[in-house]
């Protein structure tokens, strides 16, 4: 090979090497978000004379992460690969659960610890994701509730709520404004089913 051909083989394929070691990767930056509702309202003007405990909510097999879930076709659960809760569903509802009771009982407190309850809460997530079978999408939150007497050990009620909700749009971001949506009617509904349940059977 003529040596001028070498020479700028050589020096074009240093240039590319070079060009190439200072292109950065493209990483796309991943997006948390929060689950969140509004301060409850108190529904009782004076609080019941009761300690009620709040058990840490479980979640469902494919809802117990911070991945976010979509279908796009029935039993096929997805997940955004850049779009994640800041922690898993059942524990960001552990603090919403507290402030949602805590107007309307003498105390609320989680369990397991050191103050006696008269009675406990227990949930589980059944279901948190977004739909995109129908345009536009929607958010499905099911959540079942269990309330226990711990005096006597025994489930005096039990519970499901299902809520659906229009998303705003049809990505992530808007998924996550119906899902706290759709978690403010159910924790409206949860502080209602407590008090109800609380109160004992109606007297005739």
């Amino acid at each position: 090979m003529n040596i001028n051909k070498y020479l700028a083989c050589w020096t074009i394929a240093t240039l590319l090497a070079g060009c190439t070691a200072l292109q950065a990767p493209t990483v796309e930056s991943t997006h948390l978000y929060l689950l969140d509702a509004k301060p409850a309202k108190q529904l009782l003007s004076q609080p019941r004379e009761q300690v009620l405990a709040i058990s840490q909510p479980v979640g469902r097999p494919g809802f117990d992460t911070p991945q976010m879930a979509y279908l796009r076709q029935p039993l096929t659960l997805e997940y955004y690969a850049t779009h994640r809760w800041v922690d898993t569903p059942p524990r960001m509802l552990m603090p919403l659960l507290m402030r949602a009771l805590e107007p309307d009982f003498r105390a609320v407190v989680q369990t397991p610890g050191m103050i006696p309850a008269d009675l406990r809460l227990d949930t589980e997530l059944i279901r948190l994701q977004q739909n995109f079978s129908a345009r536009p999408s929607r958010i499905q939150l099911t959540l079942r509730a269990q309330l226990i007497d711990m005096k006597d050990k025994r489930v005096i009620a039990a519970k499901l709520f299902d809520e659906t909700e229009t998303a705003d749009s049809d990505d992530a971001y808007g998924g996550v404004l119906a899902a706290n949506r759709a978690l403010q009617r159910i924790l409206e509904q949860l502080a209602e089913f407590c008090l109800n349940a609380a109160a004992g059977p109606k007297q005739e």
